[in-house]
């Protein structure tokens, strides 16, 4: 077994069972990609088991702290099993739902999602590459799913060195597919569609919409980067009297235009512009256009904190325009998916917006990410999807 020695004082972070060792941290040792090593703190003392990553900032991810473990075939099935395990206990009602999700549930670099009888799996690190087909047939058996799709596509992979791959890695059939939940139905394509397939993680946040428009009866809502139209459909099934959706992507304008459809809505009550959205808010402002809700979910800005700083400024820009165009009383509904921006670090940059605006408002709610992408006390950055609910003061 390869031994990993960190450098004094550097032993803290596994000590209080964080996953990940940084390439500074390490004095002496190394191993092949995806191996599994021994780390050590200075003094030779045992810290954790981990996967080691030449390419990577983040050398190490810990997949065990207890010295007696194994990582073998059984250590991959039993992490699995409690994995799955646990979002059988949440009673997640909808056929699409989050079964692993990374260093939350002991397996760094592994994104799992299921799909009615389809596993769609994502393996974004050295070490979970390496188990990949003991991951896949574990999985299988666990579920009792004939299917596995992989989705290894983020741009993540090239900083462990890993090339993009996408395909069946077990079983084949069609990709589209209709994800239920709330008692809508949205269709997605596991192949096509952004992520693995699609965004589980805002499943709640979706039900959050629908219940504040039901509640507030919103006449005029804008869901902006609106992808495939999930909190458009919210929006309508809550009620809301028209609702114009923005997105870059023609393809995803026509699935959301779909999803409608689906869900028995009157498309007379929708809009769909595929244009940049910060041209469209600007656009929007000079015309006096006033929205009564307003969702703000873009795409990642900032995948690590050295990139907060330029995300920053593009958080501040869009809510400072969301902003103006609400009216007294309006509700803002905004997001950041951004690793790299903390929850503290969004609040701060979304009330600088509101003051630039001019804008008094109240956080009625705070958002994250559905109950089946947990994150844990000893990994508090799987708190990766924030929100927040705030309304113009009257």
């Amino acid at each position: 077994m390869k031994i990993i020695r960190l450098k004094p004082g550097k032993e803290r972070s596994l000590q209080r069972r964080h996953p990940w060792v940084f390439d500074g941290a390490i004095a002496k040792g190394g191993a092949d990609a995806g191996e599994t090593v021994r780390v050590d703190s200075a003094d030779g003392q045992f810290l954790a088991w981990g996967a080691y990553s030449p390419s990577s900032k983040i050398r190490v991810r810990a997949w065990s702290f207890d010295q007696a473990q194994r990582i073998d075939s059984a250590f991959f099935r039993d992490t699995l099993r409690r994995a799955i395990a646990l979002r059988e206990r949440m009673g997640i009602a909808s056929n699409g739902l989050r079964l692993v999700h990374g260093e939350s549930d002991g397996l760094p670099g592994l994104v799992v999602d299921r799909y009615g009888d389809t596993l769609v799996a994502q393996f974004g690190a050295a070490g979970v590459e390496r188990w990949k087909d003991v991951i896949a047939d574990a999985l299988l058996e666990l579920t009792g799913c004939p299917r596995l799709y992989e989705r290894s596509d983020a741009s993540s992979r090239a900083l462990e060195g890993l090339p993009a791959v996408t395909g069946w890695l077990r079983g084949d059939g069609p990709t589209a597919f209709e994800l239920q939940e709330h008692g809508w139905r949205l269709g997605l394509d596991i192949a096509l569609g952004h992520k693995t397939g699609y965004y589980l993680d805002q499943r709640d946040s979706r039900g959050t919409l629908h219940d504040y428009t039901k509640r507030l009866k919103f006449a005029q809502v804008l869901n902006c980067f609106s992808y495939t139209g999930g909190f458009s459909v919210a929006a309508l099934a809550g009620g809301a009297g028209h609702v114009t959706s923005i997105d870059s992507s023609g393809p995803a304008l026509e699935q959301a235009s779909a999803n409608l459809l689906l869900n028995g809505l009157n498309p007379a009550q929708a809009t769909f512009i595929d244009a940049d959205v910060n041209a469209s808010l600007r656009q929007f402002v000079s015309e006096g256009r006033q929205f009564d809700a307003i969702v703000l979910d873009p795409p990642k800005l900032a995948p690590t904190a050295a990139h907060a700083e330029r995300a920053a400024r593009a958080y501040k820009d869009i809510n400072r325009l969301a902003f103006k165009l609400l009216p007294p009383g309006g509700v803002l509904f905004t997001f950041s998916c951004s690793g790299g921006i903390g929850v503290e670090l969004f609040h701060k940059i979304v009330a600088s917006a509101a003051s630039d605006a001019g804008v008094d408002g109240a956080v009625l709610q705070r958002l994250g990410g559905a109950c089946d992408h947990p994150m844990t006390t000893a990994f508090p950055e799987g708190e990766y999807l924030k929100g927040l609910v705030i309304m113009k003061k009257l």
